[in-house]
């Protein structure tokens, strides 16, 4: 049975299920379109105390290198020192600082990791649910995005338009929809 609602019963350790989770962004291409991306190699475990938010903690490494646009040309260029320099940064990773929820919301907040370069975020997730999966698993789903300015982690190559603006937008949303299994 599927509840929105965070209770009691859903304190406990759980793990990403990265068949089930997607990890993504968009970003504006040439001031007219938005392209789409994602990271199809992520792992993370998160810790739920639904009576002390504050006691919650996530922790979600990304492995660079599986970027996909569904460009190989755009994925290699991004795999490059002009934005995500996978030979010296392999991992993005996030560190959760604190947490809140109500039930329904949640704010996470920790450190980004990008490049090397740290920086504090909050991430606002609404609970998408909880239900027992056909093999018994528990399952509990969260939908959250935040926006990025890529320059912060020192990602500034772009190129300038004939017809005005650049080439990629500085604003990057990040997109997390994410599926969590309870650990036995």
């Amino acid at each position: 049975m599927s509840t929105t609602t965070i209770t009691p019963a859903h304190t406990g350790t759980y793990t990403i299920d990265p068949a089930h989770s997607r990890i993504g962004f968009v970003a504006r291409h040439a001031m007219v379109t938005k392209v789409r991306g994602s990271f199809n190699r992520f792992t993370g475990d998160v810790q739920v105390d639904a009576g002390a938010p504050e006691n919650s903690k996530v922790n979600l490494v990304i492995e660079v290198d599986s970027i996909d646009t569904r460009n190989a040309d755009r994925d290699g260029h991004l795999r490059t020192n002009d934005f995500l320099d996978v030979a010296n940064h392999p991992e993005i990773t996030f560190r959760s600082k604190s947490a809140d929820f109500d039930g329904e919301s949640l704010e996470l907040t920790g450190d980004l990791t990008v490049r090397g370069v740290t920086q504090e975020i909050t991430v606002p997730f609404s609970f998408e649910g909880t239900a027992t999966d056909p093999f018994g698993n528990q399952r509990i789903g969260f939908e959250g995005q935040h926006a990025i300015s890529r320059k912060d982690y020192g990602i500034t190559w772009n190129a300038a338009l004939e017809t005005g603006g650049v080439l990629v937008s500085d604003k990057i949303v990040l997109e997390f929809e994410i599926s969590l299994v309870k650990n036995a």
